[in-house]
This record gives structure tokens, sequence and C-alpha cells, in this order.
């Protein structure tokens, strides 16, 4: 039986590997190619023989194993698809009887693709063991000799031109060394390789041990043990990982506003509280608790600013009131003398003395007050304007709270508008934080 390779062709090649490639789902990567090792070179040994799966191509029955050896680089551009260029050598013996020959295989050159079949461990990035096979052309360069009919014939060198097709598999030992092992048809497309010209096409095979190491930083893992799958696997648990992380912050930062918002909710709560506890007026005379000298003071009862019930009413007494240069000074006194906590609202206890003097004069002499509140520009106006008419509403309360009667006593607060003095300058400032007394 004659074996021929006339229609096998590259257009064959393409059309087996686009077949593995729709198999195994490996149209393409899941990475750049850049991030990735892929030259490779490797060595082998092993044995050469015509032994061969089909038992073709052998006009010596006699089988004998001779020693041999091959290098190759690869290119890997795929992770199921590689191209390499081998080199091999050696020996192929065999015998019938007392004829024998040998064919020293000088050297030999091919060039094959190789597909990987499987990348078996799916749930790793790096397959342990990988299945691959080869197909590919070469040349050979050969030197028969035969002993037939006990006659010795020794052959010039012949070179021509073989197909390689095989199937091996890799086991990874790291990211970049894998063990090679292969067996290898090779199909001489020349007569007589084994020194006899029959209409055989002699076919000689070589099975092979070897190692393959990657070319490359050694950061980089190798596209050939790579698995694509796995890579897959790996970048859809990242998304995963990082949604599942978001999601956790996000929660986070909602459970955060919520504890905030509740706090703010209690602060807000705690202010109206002490803001109702203020304007509180138990009794109902119109003082509030806090002001109220007199808190028990029955309904209708007449009072005075502190809430104590005013003396019987006698026949009214009308007098001109004259505000004389005493009673300004008084006033003026009560102005250079009065003073604040730092940017509150709440009087210093030196400025008592000068200020009982004032609630004094209001009430011998029944006088109208009005106190306006002013301040620098430092800060928002909102802040300044409330800040200056707490000031004056604290002056107010003081002295109301010595007996001067609230309906005489007006206050209001300016903030920052109505300056005396140059805001620029710190003394300037100093001079806009006041609270003017107008007396009348």
């Amino acid at each position: 039986m004659t074996i021929t390779f006339k229609k096998f062709n590259a257009g064959a090649i393409l059309f087996v590997a686009s077949i593995i490639f729709s198999q195994l789902g490996y149209a393409q990567t899941f990475s750049p190619t850049k991030n990735y090792r892929t030259w490779s070179v490797g060595i082998h040994g092993g044995a050469m023989s015509q032994a061969n799966v089909f038992e073709l191509g052998r006009d010596f029955e006699g089988l004998v194993y001779n020693a041999g050896y091959g290098a190759y680089i690869k290119k890997q551009l795929l992770p199921a698809f590689a191209l390499q260029l081998e080199y091999v050598g050696g020996a192929v013996q065999g015998s019938q009887g007392p004829d024998q020959f040998q064919t020293i295989v000088s050297w030999s050159g091919n060039l094959s693709a190789q597909f990987t079949l499987a990348n078996i461990n799916w749930r790793h990035r790096n397959g342990f063991l990988k299945p691959y096979l080869n197909l590919g052309a070469g040349w050979m360069n050969y030197k028969p000799w035969t002993y037939i009919n006990e006659e010795e014939i020794q052959y010039g060198e012949t070179n021509g031109m073989f197909l390689p097709v095989g199937v091996g598999a890799k086991i990874r030992i790291t990211n970049g060394i894998n063990i090679d092992m292969g067996y290898r048809m090779n199909f001489a497309r020349t007569y007589g390789f084994d020194g006899l010209t029959t209409e055989k096409r002699d076919i000689f095979s070589y099975s092979h041990l070897g190692l393959e190491f990657a070319l490359g930083k050694k950061s980089k893992p190798y596209l050939g043990n790579t698995n694509p799958v796995a890579e897959l696997i790996d970048a859809q648990q990242l998304q995963y990982d990082e949604i599942l992380s978001a999601l956790k912050d996000q929660k986070a930062q909602l459970e955060l506003k919520a504890e905030n918002l509740t706090k703010e909710n209690e602060r807000l709560q705690n202010q109206i509280e002490r803001l109702f506890a203020d304007l509180a007026d138990d009794d109902k005379d119109g003082v509030a608790n806090r002001y109220d000298k007199c808190p028990d003071t029955p309904e209708g009862v007449k009072v005075d600013g502190s809430g104590c019930p005013l003396p019987d009413a006698k026949a009214p007494v009308i007098q001109q009131i004259y505000v004389t240069e005493e009673d300004r000074r008084v006033v003026e006194e009560a102005i250079q003398n009065l003073e604040f906590d730092s940017s509150q609202a709440s009087i210093r206890p030196s400025s008592f003395p000068s200020l009982n003097k004032v609630a004094i004069l209001l009430i011998e002499k029944n006088f109208s007050l009005k106190l306006a509140g002013h301040t620098d520009n430092t800060g928002s106006l909102e802040l300044n304007l409330k800040l200056s008419k707490d000031r004056a509403e604290a002056v107010k309360a003081y002295l109301v709270g010595k007996g001067a009667n609230p309906s005489r006593i007006e206050a209001v607060g300016y903030g920052p508008t109505q300056p005396i003095a140059d805001n620029n300058t710190e003394e300037g400032k100093q001079k806009n934080r006041r609270v003017e007394f107008t007396l009348y």
C-alpha cells in the first residue's frame, strides 16, 4: 500500500486549524499579547525508528531503535497556536533477516504549526497538562547504508523533503518551563530513505522527551501556558469584587449620612426645646420665666420689667423728661465699659456696674432707650447681623432684669452695615464692634 500526500497543502493545514479553533473558542486572547512571553526554546532527545502507528512505509520489518536529538525555537501566536522552527538529527535502522540498513540523518529542519488541543485543569490560569498536535514541512540531509544479500552498499549524502506529523503533551513545571513529550511520524517525500528505491514512501518516527524554556521577563506569564477561559473567569470575579466593594462603600456612606442626619436632628430638637424653655411664661404676665423675678404673679396683675407687681397706681404726675449731661455721662460710661465674650452675646461681669447705673436711670426717670448692635466685617453678613442683634438683646435683657420697663427699650442689630472706622485695620475693627445707647 502506498501513501501519498499530493493533496496535503497549506490550505488543508489552515482548514484543520480553523476547525480546532472553532471547537476550542480560542479566536482571540483576553489580554494583549504584549502582556505575555511569546518566544520559547526547547531541547529534546529520544528514539528514532521505522515504527509507526500505521505500520506503513517499511521495507525492513525488524525494528531497531537508535538515539535521536533535536532543538527548536517557537513563537506562540495564540494560547492554542504556535509556529515552531526545529532541528532534528539521529539515525534510523531496520533489519529483515540478515539484511539491514541504517540511515544517518545528519540534520533536518522543519517549520511546523503546533495546535494546543486542550488546557486541562480549567479552574487555573495556567493549565498543568496541554496535549498538542504538530503539522509541518521540512528539509533533511541523510546518508543511507545497506547490507543486502551479503553486499554492503554505502550511498552518498542526499537531501530531500519530509512532512512531520505528530502529537504530544506539555507538562507545566513553572511559569516558563514545560516538560515536552512527543511522538512524530516523518513522511519522506523522496524514495530511497532506507537505501531501497521501491514504490514505498519511507516513514520514520521520532519519540522524544525534553524541556521547553520561555524567553523574556519572568514577571510575565508564558502565553503557551495561559488558559483564556480561566482569564475570563478571573476578569469576571475581579469585576464582581469591584462592584461588591463599591456597594459596600456606598452602604457605609449611606449609613454614615443617616447617622449624621440623626445627630443633626437631635441637635435641632434640643435647640428648639431650649428656645421654648427661654420663651416660657408660666404665670402669663408677659415676662419670660428666664427673666421673671416674681414667677407666681396672679393673672391680670400689672407687672414691671422684672415680672413683679407694680405698686398701686396713684394719680398721674405729669412731669417733663429732660436728659441731662449727667444722664449722658452715665450712658457713655456704660458704652465704654461694655464687653462681650469673643464671638458671643454673653456680657462680661466687668460691664455690670455701669449697666446697673443705666438701669437705675431708666427706672427713676422713665427714659426710653434704643440699643443698636454693630460688628466689623469679619465673617458672613448673616452671622454678623445675628450677633449684633443678640448682643443688643442681651443688654436689654440685663436692664429689664434690673427692673427697667421692657416696653421702653428697643434692641436692633445692624451687623457690619454702619461702620465708624476702617475695617482694614485691627484698631478700626475694634471700634466697629460696639453697642450704641440712645437715651430719650
